[in-house]
């Protein structure tokens, strides 16, 4: 196991029944469970704030977790953890237990790497698109990666790199992955265009003189009406 190995430490739970399981809340404890590699189904008790620390690392849901139950530790990973709607208070856990021989599927984040010396923008004043944040991989519980690197250095404008174009830790795939789901990574896109002038407002302009026009020559025939009728009276 990894030096970073998130050690979480619990207690055998005999306790069951919503109540108790209620009081145990209560005494910042969370209920769990783990399961799984045809052994029993443990329920034990972890400490609220064991659990939240651990729960705020990213590796908590996408590596092998040691639970250490009674000096014995059970090498798990997180299956699904259960929030309070409201105020996310965590109130569940189950872990399963893994081998070397279980293979599993995971989400790992993608790291994209050299995006400062990206060729498409460097030379060439292109945008970076990230269309995937995080790849799904199948792979054994002993080699989950931490992330998937991928380097976007010699990636021109308009060009783009898609699932399969990754390339992925041994013995780690994408499971499923075909024609039709091999999505969009990222791209080099040209910088957006510089907005025009709306033709509109060359014909509200216009719209405007010709107003303007209009009331000048209405103007200019009162005046002359007026002039007309003093000449008369003269």
């Amino acid at each position: 196991m990894s030096s970073n190995s998130i050690i979480i430490t619990a207690q055998l739970r005999e306790i069951t029944g919503t109540n108790k399981v209620r009081n145990l809340r209560k005494n910042e404890m969370v209920p769990a469970v783990i399961y799984g590699n045809e052994a029993e189904v443990q329920k034990i008790n972890i400490p609220l704030n064991e659990l939240l620390k651990a729960s705020q690392n990213d590796l908590f849901y996408t590596q092998i977790l040691l639970i250490a139950i009674d000096g014995k530790e059970e090498k798990v990973v997180l299956k699904e953890l259960q929030r309070e709607p409201q105020k996310g208070k965590l109130l569940h856990a189950d872990f399963m237990r893994v081998s070397r021989k279980t293979i599993l599927k995971v989400t790992v984040p993608i790291n994209f790497i050299n995006e400062e010396n990206c060729l498409g923008v460097k030379t060439e004043g292109g945008v970076i698109i990230k269309t995937a944040r995080e790849i799904e991989v199948s792979c054994s519980a002993e080699n989950i990666p931490e992330s998937i690197d991928i380097d976007i250095e010699n990636l021109n404008l308009n060009e783009s790199l898609r699932l399969s174009d990754i390339v992925l830790p041994e013995g780690a795939e994408i499971p499923g992955l075909t024609e039709e789901t091999d999505q969009l990574v990222v791209s080099v896109n040209p910088p957006k265009a510089v907005i025009e002038d709306d033709p509109m407002d060359d014909v509200d302009d216009e719209s405007e003189s010709e107003g303007e026009t209009s009331e000048a020559t209405s103007d200019s025939s009162e005046q002359s009406d007026e002039s007309s009728e003093v000449s008369e009276e003269s």
